[in-house]
């Protein structure tokens, strides 16, 4: 996981608290979102804490169990960086 830099959330970070906040919004726990999305609550565990990055199919599918569109985690994620986010270059 990379860490905050200058009080930056890193891309895994950012998707982290996006998602922890959506899944307690719609009021379910890890173990039921992972249920719903058909992976394991220690993974769901994970991604809350920036230690996976999600697949394609596992943003479609934890989007689903939460009843909002892909779209909207990685624009809720994107906001949440800010306009000035870069990847950098040397984690690639």
């Amino acid at each position: 996981m990379q860490r905050r830099r200058k009080g930056k959330f890193s891309s895994e970070e950012a998707f982290a608290k996006v998602l922890r906040e959506a899944r307690l919004e719609r009021g379910l726990s890890q173990e039921a979102l992972g249920f719903e999305s058909n992976y394991h609550r220690t993974y769901i565990g994970m991604l809350e804490r920036g230690l996976m990055n999600p697949t394609l199919r596992t943003l479609l599918s934890v989007a689903s169990a939460l009843d909002v569109t892909p779209g909207e985690l990685v624009q809720r994620t994107s906001d949440l960086l800010g306009a000035g986010w870069k990847q950098d270059r040397k984690s690639i």
